[in-house]
């Protein structure tokens, strides 16, 4: 997948970030000190109606105390900006669809695919449907960001990288903030995690590529039986859901289609992701014999590289979350664990704050800490005084694309042309010269062919079935960001949600991205709860899921027939066991109420299930300790069953044996350096080679298997298949490789591999040593920036342990030649529900935004070592961890 359009708008800058090394070289750090914080004495704000105290921490962690909900947000918004405006006017820029007014001509393409989908129009019909409440704190806290910028006047007293980008957009001046910008930040969060839009184009593609038979092969079935579900048929199903009398779905949807129907469009609703039957993609031709449609395809998979990825994006993305009851823990009262796996970037994605009332109220509800986005109001993951949630990616198909017969403005319904809805954009571009489009937009979302070749390329002899057409097609996206949403809402809710009914209400207004909510109270309750728009449609596709491949646009029976009901969504309330697990794994069995074939295989949240069984059957009471070494565990479950191949197979040769002892006395853990190290080192690189020879060689390149969990269940499963087609090497024409032969092949390979990349003696190798994560700026860095300004905005590659699909999830991809970490914890949390003062956390960066500022990068080290930090909540405990106030007053002369 090309890098993406921030990143390679940031080359052409590279000479202006030589001239501020220089400079910087020069003049010491005196121009980067003009926009670090003011953390101590006071600061008049205009717009407070009392006094606000801000305290900081030894890591800079904000505590906010204040007397009004009003006066806390703004002071939230002021503090955010201190720490991180560049980086909330960065995505701002990037959501609005305006990149190219900030970087340039190289933000062009992001700008247009964005302003075809209107992220910023969305938001602001959000903005009108959420209720006072929510809309005055979001304006509260654009009120404070703006006293930010009033105070601070010019960009560059605002951040360092606007001295970078000076010459790329001369004259630039901050706008003032408003609510629409943090509610766009939103559809970001959304994109990143947003489902099976990739895997939709990739099994297009494939279908040309690879036989029936393998493409198959190439999705397996969940493997229920042994990673279980979220939740066991007795924890929830749909026959005893509080909705399964009925009850009406939103979007005005009659619920889950009836199981016991035999209505055809009701069994087209309820194709079993967990076990699908193998496609079969229509029998009028075989479409695999058209040309161009693979090329089509991937034209529409290189589109995705058009939106940066803020969050992240890709198969390893996902989260670990946990809660245990008091029935486990040494206190008698709940743990909740979460570490949610993001891209990594140089700041960090996350902010964390603790908001507080002086005095709990109805008029004043807020006494909650936790983690935050920099640009938008209150706590986004955390816990307040009476409840913790952790949240994880549930991930349903919510993308699907539409295939649209477009002539001029009007588009094909049934036998008739309607109109589309038509309107003109224009994108201001830095240097350069304003550039116009024409947006259209049909009854199934906007038309991204409009805007991006690549799209327009899939209509182009589109299948439809399954089989190749002769037909051109328009594209359109329906994504469930694209409706009108209360996600804002249900993060204010949540801060002040005092117990499970109150957590539930909040939930059902999370409504984009899909999420899994985990639940813990300091009344001993835990919970689960599955909320977010799910569309209901039938799949175009005969023998596929809903959302596997294009639908025609034309054909009503296909659109989306609404949602289902909040009601109708899983949820669980002090399970049996005392146990929920949400690892991004299928959250029940069966097909209902989850249209997707695309979770997580589960291998994470087996073994952590395994883990916490091991420490309940062996009387082992878990505490912070206990869970926090469970997020650091980087057992590898496949290697269960690869290990052993690997130490029978017959290597013939001192050189290759002395690599395969390794494996002997291997523990399966993947640490970054000490003992087990060497041997991890050699496995991974024998993965890397088997994936290749195995999958790679008939697979195009940008499709090529990356090592995540769906690689390891395909390895696992043609280890115990011997003979399938797989095996065979298509690059060695006239020969049949065999299973056996193909591993043996892999491990000479990689031990040539390490012997040239690290040393001849196996006993010299690391995993640490291949294994790194390189934490850079979200828009200046770049391959082609001296290492110079790599030191500036980013930090050095730092060994890791842990890796793809392990607890520890330090995820590499394999289809990139490298086992450079693509995401990782974002940060990493236990709540500890008898003593919220006894909680932990860690970030990946550091709080700051600002380079050179202690802390920008102090909690890097915690983070890669696995340790943590305190996370006081009370105020005695704030109070006792201080080391700086500032204090907020009113502006008295302004009123």
């Amino acid at each position: 997948m090309s890098r993406p359009v921030w990143q390679r708008a940031a080359v052409p800058l590279v000479a202006i970030l030589v001239v501020v090394v220089v400079a910087t070289a020069v003049l010491g750090v005196g121009l980067t000190r003009r926009a670090f914080p003011q953390t101590t004495g006071e600061i008049t704000m205009p717009g407070l109606t009392g006094e606000v105290e801000v305290v900081r921490d030894s890591i800079g962690v904000t505590h906010i105390y204040a007397d009004t909900p009003d006066d806390l947000f703004r002071a939230q918004g002021f503090v955010a900006a201190q720490d991180r405006f560049f980086q909330m006017d960065l995505r701002r820029h990037i959501v609005n669809g305006r990149l190219a007014e900030l970087v340039g001509p190289g933000g062009v393409e992001t700008d247009k695919v964005i302003r075809t989908m209107g992220w910023r129009r969305v938001a602001e019909q959000e903005l009108a449907m959420l209720d006072p409440t929510a809309r005055g704190y979001l304006q509260a806290y654009a009120a404070g960001v703006n006293a930010y910028i009033e105070q601070q006047g010019a960009p560059s007293r605002m951040g360092l990288e606007y001295a970078v980008l000076a010459t790329s957009a001369p004259g630039y001046q901050v706008e003032p903030w408003d609510a629409v910008d943090s509610l766009a930040w939103l559809k970001a969060m959304a994109w990143d995690l947003r489902g099976n839009y990739s895997e939709e184009l990739a099994r297009g593609r494939l279908v040309g590529q690879v036989s029936l038979a393998q493409l198959g092969e190439l999705y397996p079935d969940y493997p229920a039986d042994d990673h279980p579900p979220i939740l066991s048929s007795d924890e929830w199903s749909p026959e005893r859901a509080p909705g399964a009398d009925g009850a009406g779905g939103r979007g005005g949807t009659s619920g889950i289609p009836d199981p016991d129907s035999d209505d055809p469009a009701d069994r087209a609703l309820l194709t079993d992701p967990v076990a699908p039957p193998g496609p079969t993609f229509g029998t009028t031709r075989n479409w695999l014999a058209d040309a161009g449609v693979d090329e089509a395809l991937e034209a529409t998979e290189l589109a995705l590289g058009a939106v940066p990825e803020l969050l992240g994006r890709g198969e390893g993305i996902g989260s670990n979350s946990w809660v245990v009851s008091g029935q486990h823990t040494a206190s008698g009262k709940p743990l909740l664990a979460n570490d949610p796996h993001l891209g990594v970037s140089q700041p960090g994605i996350w902010l964390q704050a603790g908001l507080h009332c002086r005095q709990v109220s109805a008029s004043c509800p807020f006494d909650v800490t936790g983690f935050t986005f920099a640009g938008f109001p209150g706590v986004i993951i955390g816990h307040n005084r009476d409840m913790a949630w952790g949240i994880t990616n549930l991930d349903p198909d919510v993308t699907d694309f539409y295939l649209e017969d477009v002539r001029d403005d009007r588009v094909r319904r049934g036998d008739d042309y309607v109109p589309m809805i038509v309107r003109t954009e224009t994108i201001s571009v830095a240097g350069g010269d304003d550039v116009e489009i024409t947006v259209r937009e049909t009854s199934n979302g906007p038309i991204l062919s409009d805007v991006v070749d690549s799209v327009a390329d899939l209509g182009q002899g589109a299948p439809l079935g399954g089989v190749r057409t002769s037909n051109d097609y328009a594209v359109a996206l329906s994504w469930t960001a694209l409706q009108p949403g209360t996600t804002a809402e249900a993060v204010f809710r949540m801060n002040v949600a005092s117990g499970w009914e109150d957590f539930r209400q909040a939930a059902s207004l999370f409504t984009v991205p899909s999420q899994n909510l985990l639940y813990a109270d300091t009344e001993g309750n835990i919970g689960y709860q599955a909320p977010g728009l799910v569309p209901i449609r039938r799949s175009a596709t005969h023998g596929t899921p809903p959302g596997y491949l294009p639908a025609p646009g034309w054909d009503e029976a296909y659109a989306w027939q609404g949602y289902v009901d909040f009601e109708d969504l899983p949820w669980a309330l002090n399970p049996e066991d005392g146990v929920v697990v949400a690892a991004n794994q299928a959250v029940v069995r069966g097909g209902e109420p989850f249209l997707t074939t695309e979770f997580d295989k589960g291998y994470r949240s087996a073994r952590i299930l395994e883990l916490i069984t091991e420490r309940i059957d062996g009387g082992i009471p878990l505490d912070v300790e206990e869970m926090t070494e469970i997020q650091l565990d980087d057992h590898n479950a496949l290697a269960e069953v690869l290990v052993p191949y690997l130490v029978r197979t017959d290597l013939g040769n001192e050189f290759y044996t002395e690599a395969q002892d390794l494996l002997r006395h291997w523990d399966l853990t993947a640490p970054a350096e000490g003992e087990q190290s060497a041997a991890a080192a050699y496995f991974y690189a024998v993965y890397a080679n088997l994936l290749e020879t195995v999958l790679d060689d008939e697979l195009p390149p940008d499709l090529a298997a990356t090592g995540n969990s769906r690689s390891m269940l395909l390895l696992e499963e043609l280890l115990r298949s011997p003979d399938s087609a797989w095996w065979d090497d298509r690059r060695t024409p006239g020969v049949v490789e065999s299973r056996d032969e193909v591993i043996r092949t892999a491990m000479i390979h990689a031990r040539n591999d390490l012997t040239r990349t690290l040393s001849k003696d196996p006993s010299d190798w690391t995993w640490g040593q291949l294994h790194t994560v390189r934490l850079e700026h979200e828009v200046l860095s770049s391959d082609a920036a001296p290492g110079l300004v790599a030191g500036i905005f980013g930090q050095p590659p730092l060994p890791v342990g842990g890796g793809s699909s392990l607890v520890n999830a330090f995820n590499w991809d394999a289809s990139s030649g490298s086992f450079e970490v693509t995401s990782a914890p974002s940060m990493r949390m236990v709540v500890d529900l008898a003593d919220l003062d006894a909680s932990r956390w860690v970030n990946q960066t550091g709080q700051s935004g600002h380079p050179f500022h202690p802390h920008w990068k102090d909690q890097t080290e915690a983070w890669v070592e696995g340790r943590t930090y305190a996370w006081p909540f009370t105020r005695a405990a704030v109070e006792e961890a201080a080391e700086d106030t500032l204090t907020l007053v009113p502006d008295t002369a302004a009123r």
